[in-house]
């Protein structure tokens, strides 16, 4: 399936990886994407791919965040193929905030 259609393999990885590279940024803080009342969303998402790889095989994946200000977050992740090669990198940049929805009016 692979040599036939490398594109499924690299719009999986993109896919995949879209809500995770912004994670590392949440570390210093106490929120999680999950947490009750954390706004969080993808503002943008870049891929480059640098060599074949399959997605359904083993997939190794180095992310870290070097900027969190203004409630967004600045993602980089490196992903690597089960022999070590360098496959694919990507950025995000990611919004997070802690966010109350409005109450009623009085």
């Amino acid at each position: 399936v692979y040599k036939r259609q490398p594109s499924i393999h690299a719009a999986l990885l993109a896919y995949a990886s879209d809500f995770t590279i912004t994670a590392a940024a949440y570390h210093p803080l106490d929120i999680g994407p999950m947490s009750p009342g954390v706004q969080v969303a993808s503002l943008d998402h870049a891929m480059w791919l640098h060599e074949p790889f399959r997605i359904d095989d083993w997939i190794y994946a180095v992310h870290d965040s070097p900027v969190l200000k203004g409630s967004r977050a600045l993602g980089r992740a490196l992903f690597y193929a089960r022999d070590g090669r360098l496959v694919a990198s990507a950025v995000q940049e990611g919004l997070m905030r802690r966010w109350e929805a409005p109450g009623p009016s009085a």
